[in-house]
């Protein structure tokens, strides 16, 4: 038998993930400050990758944030409000999961006639839809699980 190999890597950037993360993070105490350096310390990553993360988030009205000493940030909105759908879309560079996708760098020459690009289209399409089911508050729903994976205290943890 010959089986048709294809290593396409359907990944989410760093970026992307770091951004879920932080809002995760903030989503179990959804009612409390967090710093950066804690955050960073929470989930053993680099505090710099952070920095551009949460001014991103900040920037997209996910979070609040307030500089100096006290400061740090806040979710924007309500768990429930925040979908995760969206969140992907707006913190992903593209969703170009191959080269035909971008007309203006396309250099395949079966692009004009090729029906793989309709079924590429479509598992997009649905990859998008299913995370667009999911809210914040869904991904945080097992906090008191999640809690001290993060080094969270429980008891810090407010009840909704």
């Amino acid at each position: 038998k010959t089986y048709w190999y294809c290593d396409w890597d359907m990944q989410l950037t760093l970026y992307t993930d770091y951004s879920l993360r932080v809002l995760i993070y903030l989503g179990i105490r959804p009612n409390q400050q967090a710093t950066i350096t804690e955050i960073a310390k929470s989930y053993g990553v680099s505090r710099n990758h952070l920095v551009k993360v949460v001014h991103n988030l900040s920037n997209l009205g996910y979070i609040k944030t307030s500089r100096g000493r006290g400061g740090g940030m806040l979710l924007a909105h309500e768990p429930k409000d925040i979908n995760i759908g969206e969140v992907v879309q707006k913190t992903e560079a593209n969703f170009d999961l191959v080269e035909c996708f971008d007309k203006e760098s396309n250099t395949c020459p079966i692009s004009p006639g090729c029906a793989l690009i309709k079924a590429l289209k479509v598992a997009r399409s649905s990859f998008l839809d299913v995370l667009n089911q999911y809210t914040l508050a869904d991904v945080v729903a097992n906090a008191e699980q999640l809690a001290p994976l993060l080094s969270i205290d429980i008891s810090s943890i407010e009840k909704g």
